[in-house]
């Protein structure tokens, strides 16, 4: 399992896009009863905070210790660090495990080992994450030519999983069909900004040309917004599935 994001942690609690209230309401029902839930990968706990709101108990793990640091506390949550494959939780523990933005950088085989091992009996497993932005055409060009000819062959080679809408990983459960959701906001162009410094495939570029670049299409990028607010979209990617 890779960390890609304890360096940008701060920038990753403040910018990073959250998940619609209706991926929840589908998920909900599905869960043979709301005692215990496990959000693997859990980040800064955007998913587990949500997820504390109906279960007793959420027990949400992440390797990334500045990660955890920035995470949202609420009394039913117990944060804990660890890998996603190997974790010291007793069989039949779980009610529902979700994997938000993160199965990617797992081991699927032994990480499917330790979701079988864990959830109860009719449990459910959602994998979650979000495409691409989209925001109008002429923004969506420009980042796209960022996305693909200026970080492109910085990304990790496990993003073709979230290229490809999840839809490629091994998913070896029995699948529910799950609903088309996205999530909007109203953004400023620092906010877009801030979201594109969280991208991982920027902090690899830094790491090895010690040099932004963001910078290379800030100016273009406030040309192309100016001082508006603008609807930026994220498609939400969802797999659901019962051992």
């Amino acid at each position: 399992m890779k960390d890609n994001f304890s360096k940008q942690s701060d920038l990753y609690a403040q910018f990073r896009p959250t998940y619609p209230p209706e991926l929840y309401d589908f998920l909900l029902p599905l869960v043979p009863d709301v005692n215990t839930a496990w959000d693997c990968g859990t980040g800064n706990g955007q998913v587990a905070a949500e997820l504390a709101g109906y279960f007793e108990k959420v027990y949400a793990t992440d390797i990334s210790i500045s990660q955890l640091n920035n995470a949202v506390q609420k009394t039913n949550i117990f944060y804990s660090i660890a890998p996603a494959e190997h974790t010291s939780f007793t069989a039949q523990s779980f009610d529902l495990i979700t994997v938000a933005q993160a199965i990617h950088w797992f081991d699927f085989n032994e990480f499917y080992k330790e979701v079988r091992r864990t959830l109860k009996p009719n449990g459910i497993i959602a994998v979650i994450g979000y495409g691409l932005l989209e925001i109008n055409p002429k923004l969506d060009e420009l980042i796209n030519y960022f996305y693909t000819d200026i970080v492109g062959k910085y990304w990790d080679k496990e993003r073709k999983y979230i290229d490809d809408n999840y839809q490629t990983i091994p998913f070896p459960f029995n699948e529910i069909p799950a609903p088309k959701l996205s999530v909007s906001y109203k953004w400023n162009v620092d906010q877009l900004i801030g979201y594109l410094n969280t991208w991982s495939a920027v902090q690899h570029y830094k790491d090895k040309n010690n040099e932004n670049p963001v910078g290379l299409i800030i100016d273009e990028l406030i040309n192309r917004c100016g001082s508006d607010i603008f609807e930026v979209k994220f498609p939400t990617l969802l797999r659901v599935g019962k051992v």
